[in-house]
């Protein structure tokens, strides 16, 4: 589905399904130098399942245009935005690493409109290594190479997930060079990355967010370890935290213990 946000087109994954405002609404973030397919199963299924889904592309990322946000904040405005397009009212949100920092901007802002939020590998303050801020400026290449070591605690996943000889290295690092190849003027790694890094706000806005929030989290996560969720968790209103076993890569790694989760928090009833 295409949809026109701040005069560019924008791609959102519907699961095949058009809007209907009689269903509610769940809004899935991807992370840096990745695109819509990494909920392609959490998506397909809350689509089968009674749920309007849209699963978006962020701006300068693959399927849609524009610049891509150079700030947490900017990126939250768009979500906003997305929402005003789709003539979507109130909407679950749900990000991964730096489109969980969206989510909870976003949530922030517009705290009348998000009923639910879940952060899925997250971090505050998600402090991003030199290391990788000078690779993914100066070596892509070799810093997409680095974030796999450091996003993914197994080889290939267990059966559930794309099938048996799946391996999640190469695929994550196939997505992520036609991702970084999908914008030629800008550099979406390194925007995405200084965007984390700089993200000074989420004390301040978990403390604004008025709905319940779910932190996932990966028990092996190197890129953003359960311990640095600390300060969240304790400023959530209504916060729970479920823990997969998984790396960074939660939605591969672990897709059913993701799905599940995402599923019973997202149908839990508002107080």
């Amino acid at each position: 589905m295409e949809l026109l946000v701040n005069g560019h087109a924008t791609y959102c994954y519907t699961g095949g399904k058009a809007l209907d405002a009689a269903k509610p609404t769940v809004v899935f973030i991807h992370g840096v130098l990745n695109d819509h397919s990494v909920w392609i199963l959490q998506s397909r299924w809350f689509a089968n399942h009674g749920w309007n889904v849209l699963a978006v592309d962020l701006p300068g990322h693959c399927k849609s245009a524009g610049a891509p946000p150079a700030s947490v904040e900017d990126a939250a405005q768009f979500v906003i935005a997305l929402l005003d397009t789709a003539g979507v009212d109130k909407a679950v949100l749900v990000g991964h690493s730096f489109g969980s920092l969206i989510a909870l901007e976003a949530a922030a802002r517009a705290p009348g409109r998000v009923t639910h939020l879940a952060m899925v590998g997250t971090a505050y303050p998600m402090v991003v290594s030199p290391a990788l801020l000078d690779g993914a400026l100066n070596d892509p290449q070799r810093a997409i190479a680095m974030v796999n070591n450091f996003s993914h605690s197994m080889m290939a996943p267990p059966p559930s997930s794309l099938g048996p000889g799946t391996w999640l290295h190469g695929s994550s690092r196939a997505l992520m060079r036609r991702v970084l190849a999908s914008n030629r003027e800008a550099n979406v790694f390194h925007i995405g990355f200084k965007a984390c890094n700089d993200y000074a706000n989420g004390d301040a806005a978990m403390a604004s967010v008025q709905c319940p929030v779910l932190f996932l989290l990966g028990d092996a996560d190197q890129m953003t370890p359960p311990r640095a969720t600390k300060s969240l968790v304790a400023k959530a209103r209504h916060g729970q935290v479920v823990t997969v076993q998984a790396g960074h890569a939660l939605m591969s790694e672990a897709p059913d213990a993701v799905l599940f989760a995402l599923r019973d928090f997202a149908s839990q009833p508002l107080a």
